[in-house]
C-alpha cells in the first residue's frame, strides 16, 4: 500500500479542527516558549477552560534510562493516549518500535524508538517523487527547518529502493516522561506546519488555510 503523505493528515486535521468550531490564529513567541504555549493553546480548545497555569517543572522530578517496551507502558499512562488523543501500539522486532497515531493531527502515524542513549520520534512527510523542484526544495529546506522547534529533515530511503523525506526529533534516553511526550505533539504540529510551509514544491494537493 502506498505511503499516505503529510498533506493528507493535514486535511483531516484541520477538518477535524474546524468539526469543533475551532479558528486558526497566529502568533509570535520565543522558541524557548514553545511548550507553555503548546499546553495553553490545548486548554483554550476546552469549552469555557480559560488559562490556567501548570507550573513548571521540577529538575528533581524521576529520570530513568527508557526501553521501548517501559516506555510504551508509561506512555498509555498518560493524558495524551489514555484521553483517545493518540493511539499507541508496540511493533516487536529486532528493534522494537511503537506505532503512535495522532488521533487531533488526522490521525498521523508517528514512530517513536529507543536506541542506545536516545529516543527517535519521526514521521514521513512525502515521498521524492511528490516533490515538483527536488533541487530548490532541498535548499530551501536547509534554509528553513530551523523554523521548526526539536524538529530536523532528513531524506532516507525504503527497502523497495524509494526514498522519502521524514521529519523527526531526537532526545535523551533518559529523559522525563513529560518532555516525551511533548517531543510526540511539537512533532505532530511540525509535521502539519511543514506541509503548509513547503506546499509550494509539492505536486500533491494540500489544503489552503
Amino acid at each position: 500500500m502506498k505511503a499516505k503523505s503529510s498533506a493528507h493528515y493535514q486535511r483531516e486535521y484541520r477538518r477535524r479542527l474546524r468539526e469543533q468550531g475551532l479558528v486558526k490564529k497566529e502568533v509570535w513567541i520565543l522558541p524557548e516558549n514553545a511548550k507553555q504555549l503548546a499546553d495553553i493553546e490545548k486548554q483554550l480548545r476546552l469549552p469555557g477552560s480559560g488559562v490556567r497555569s501548570k507550573g513548571v517543572m521540577s529538575m528533581t522530578d524521576k529520570v530513568e534510562r527508557w526501553t521501548t517496551s517501559s516506555l510504551f507502558e508509561a506512555l498509555a499512562e498518560t493524558e495524551l493516549f489514555a484521553s483517545g488523543q493518540a493511539t499507541l501500539e508496540l511493533i516487536d522486532g529486532i528493534e522494537p518500535t511503537l506505532h503512535i497515531v495522532m488521533t487531533e493531527y488526522g490521525d498521523l502515524p508517528v514512530f517513536l524508538t529507543v536506541s542506545g542513549e536516545q529516543i527517535i520520534v519521526e514521521s514521513v512527510l512525502w515521498s521524492v517523487a511528490e516533490v515538483s523542484n527536488v533541487d530548490a526544495f532541498n535548499k530551501t529546506v536547509l534554509q528553513t527547518h530551523k523554523y521548526f522547534p526539536l524538529s530536523t529533515i532528513s531524506l532516507d530511503a525504503r527497502v523497495d529502493g524509494s526514498d522519502y523525506y521524514h521529519m523527526f526529533g531526537a532526545l535523551s534516553a533518559s529523559s522525563i516522561l513529560p518532555n516525551i511526550v511533548f517531543e510526540i505533539e511539537v512533532l505532530a504540529s511540525n509535521v502539519i506546519q511543514a506541509t503548509e510551509a513547503y506546499s509550494e514544491f509539492l505536486s500533491i494537493p494540500v489544503e489552503a488555510s
